[in-house]
């Protein structure tokens, strides 16, 4: 299994009265596959699994596959309190048509490494598919550290990590020490160097609502090699990262993004609130900006690409 290219984790778009508004995701899905992206992350923390029912993970899982087809990977999440409820939601996850687990640490037990490997182990063995690991230290409370990806390593299933712990010590050990577990970037303000280490896949949920931007810097550093136009474009996210990842109301203002791009996000579940109107009127200045700034940055590339051109040709 390889993982290239923009992974959207996908929102669910909650009514009023908080049940899933189904028809809703499913035009959220499609418009993701056709603005491009590479694959979609079902049940992750974008979309407020924590606060979901079984059943509920596992239609949206199936809605979003009626959708796809085999136009995109899906990543099914398995995260859970209780390691019980994960393994029960690999097992669905492979008869439902995902192509890939995302295997997280359970949250607030503290596991210690040899603990969290076998619990990751014994999630292979339930589903034997292949697995995106989730290292998200922050939500988690561990860190997925040498002992766990050593001793998960010994299995083929292994095959990617979306690495979300913010230390940038973590990125050079994935990919000097650990080459064989692809690792994604899982820091949106990171993205840069993730790319500039190698890494060839960004989960991303800024994507839900800004798509074509978020496949213009793994365009511009992943195929193009070019990361003076990537540093541009990466520039003009920043205002957005430090929305999304210092804010304080990530999955709210993801939401409030998809809702300014025409399309139903609906509310989100308790605990969590809305955002209010300072915070809305952020994010529209921040994305109109983003929006207007990258395509300047995209119209000038093709001139670029064309003068390069016509000096070569002229030196020959």
């Amino acid at each position: 299994m390889k993982f290239e290219g923009i992974y959207t984790p996908v929102i669910t778009p909650f009514r009023d009265d908080s049940s899933i508004d189904f028809d809703a995701y499913q035009t959220h899905v499609k418009h993701l596959v056709n603005e491009g992206v590479h694959g979609l992350m079902i049940g992750g923390t974008t979309g407020e699994y924590y606060v979901e029912s079984h059943e509920e993970r596992v239609e949206l899982l199936t809605k979003a596959k009626e959708v796809v087809g085999d136009q995109a990977q899906i990543i099914f999440g398995t995260g859970s309190l209780d390691p019980k409820a994960s393994l029960k939601l690999a097992e669905a996850g492979a008869k439902s048509g995902a192509d890939v687990l995302l295997v997280a640490t359970p949250p607030y037990s503290l596991p210690t490494q040899r603990e969290l490997s076998l619990h990751a182990l014994a999630i292979d063995r339930a589903a034997d598919m292949p697995i995106m690991l989730y290292n998200y230290p922050d939500r988690m409370g561990v860190n997925m550290e040498e002992e766990f990806l050593d001793r998960v390593g010994q299995s083929k299933n292994f095959c990617g990590i979306k690495e979300s712990s913010g230390d940038i010590n973590r990125l050079h050990m994935m990919m000097r020490d650990y080459p064989h577990i692809q690792t994604a970037c899982g820091m949106d303000d990171q993205a840069l160097e993730f790319f500039a280490w190698g890494a060839r896949s960004w989960v991303c949920a800024g994507s839900n609502f800004l798509a074509k931007e978020h496949i213009a810097l793994y365009q511009a550093c992943v195929l193009e090699n070019d990361f003076i136009k990537g540093r541009r474009i990466m520039s003009a996210m920043m205002p957005l990262m430090r929305v999304l990842e210092q804010g304080g109301k990530f999955i709210q203002s993801v939401k409030y993004g998809v809702t300014m791009d025409g399309r139903f996000a609906g509310t989100v579940r308790s605990p969590l609130r809305d955002l209010n109107k300072d915070d809305k009127r952020q994010m529209e200045q921040v994305v109109r900006t983003l929006k207007t700034a990258i395509a300047s940055i995209l119209e000038e590339a093709p001139a670029q690409g064309q003068t390069a051109k016509a000096n070569k040709k002229a030196g020959a």
